[in-house]
């Protein structure tokens, strides 16, 4: 009887043992993916719960907060300082004086750490590009594109296209920046946008084009011109259209402004609408908080997914986080990619920024289900914070540079 029962309870702690080897990490991989509720209705854990050691992480918000980026705060004298003194640089769009040095982290989807002013109202310059490719992506999923390589003269007919060179552009160019696209909009020649200090400036207005799609050139006024034209596919405000199925879905607040310019009013279908601006270049463009970034990275690590809904078709971000062939470090815009971990080398390669001037980094990876919004760090510092960050979770080196 004793050795009956021995064997028994053996046979049952065994049984117990292979269920819980067979069984538990397929439970633990089945937990359901946490999204925050709306507003301030965002879950925060301690570093510990979610696989981070609280004293690095400490150690890497110090460092940022070390390094905050030295240029003025009022951001239409930055302005000045800096785009401005190109041609054709005068302001169109409102400016606002920044914050504090503010940043968040997210891990499996809850907040973990933030400091600085997360609710804070600022300026996101180039991250703006990312909402504007969205509003793009949402018209291909409900067939107003029908194929991102489709021209886009045949959608949207008048000068803009009309040349035989911007003739061949396609949605997909304008996407990557590749267009090559020649004209003015808003007040803005193509070619005062950036232009090459090794070029004579006549040289570089009269040059040769390229043919569409063979060479990337980063350009605010052919952003401008794909906002335009999205605009006059959706024949609605782009800011409404992004509000409706995204932003408010994703539980986003109600503070966000995306503006335009004073001059880029057009008459659509009997109405005054304003074309909004790809970014701060010339001002304008998302005015947003840290937390609504957060929001919108968080939706773009779940591929567009969001408590079981998919608002942008998870094909979307496998084109979006495709390289660019002339410049495999760029996607759709404003997809930074780590392409050959050449923008942020303490980061894993499949990681990705959407990224602005301040600079504004929203730094989603998916290798470590994680999500970072850091503003106004010294450029030069961000990857080192980042790598601080990753070695918190044991992923990244235990200092940075």
């Amino acid at each position: 009887m004793h050795y009956g029962a021995a064997k028994a309870r053996s046979v049952s702690v065994k049984s117990i043992a292979l269920f819980f080897l067979c069984f538990l990490p397929t439970a633990i991989a089945q937990q359901p993916v946490y999204y925050p509720g709306p507003a301030d209705q965002w879950e925060h854990r301690k570093p510990e719960q979610v696989g981070m050691d609280s004293r690095l992480l400490q150690e890497a918000i110090a460092f940022a907060k070390a390094n905050e980026n030295s240029a003025p705060r009022d951001l239409e004298q930055n302005h000045y300082l800096t785009f401005a003194r190109e041609p054709y640089g005068e302001p169109l769009g409102p400016f606002t004086q920044r914050g504090d040095m503010t940043g968040i982290i997210v891990r499996h989807g809850y907040i973990v750490a933030e400091w600085g002013e997360p609710d804070r109202v600022d300026m996101t310059f180039s991250v703006t590009k990312s909402f504007l490719s969205t509003t793009v992506g949402l018209a291909l999923d409900r067939k107003l594109i029908r194929d991102l390589n489709d021209r886009v003269q045949p959608y949207v007919p008048g000068e803009h296209f009309e040349s035989e060179h911007n003739g061949k552009i396609t949605w997909d160019h304008l996407l990557r920046q590749t267009s090559d696209w020649q004209g003015t909009i808003w007040g803005k020649p193509d070619w005062a946008d950036r232009p090459p200090s090794r070029v004579a400036l006549q040289e570089w207005m009269t040059r040769k084009r390229a043919e569409p799609g063979t060479t990337y050139k980063y350009n605010d006024a052919r952003v401008n011109l794909l906002a335009w034209a999205a605009l006059n596919v959706w024949r609605r405000p782009l800011p409404q259209v992004l509000k409706e199925y995204v932003m408010d879905p994703i539980g986003a607040s109600n503070t966000w402004r995306w503006h335009g310019y004073k001059n880029s009013w057009v008459d659509l279908d009997g109405l005054k609408v304003q074309s909004v601006s790809g970014g701060g270049h010339f001002g304008g463009g998302m005015f947003i908080s840290a937390r609504d970034q957060a929001r919108f990275g968080y939706f773009t690590l779940r591929r567009g997914k969001w408590n079981g809904k998919q608002l942008l078709s998870d094909n979307w971000f496998t084109m979006a986080t495709t390289p660019t062939k002339p410049e495999p470090g760029y996607g759709f815009m404003n997809y930074f990619l780590n392409t050959g971990k050449k923008a942020l080398p303490s980061a894993p390669e499949s990681s990705y920024a959407h990224r602005g001037a301040g600079p504004n980094i929203v730094y989603v990876d998916k290798e470590n289900d994680l999500v970072v919004v850091i503003r106004w760090i010294s450029d030069d510092k961000a990857d080192a914070f980042i790598g601080r960050v990753l070695a918190a979770i044991g992923k990244g080196p235990s200092s940075g540079n």
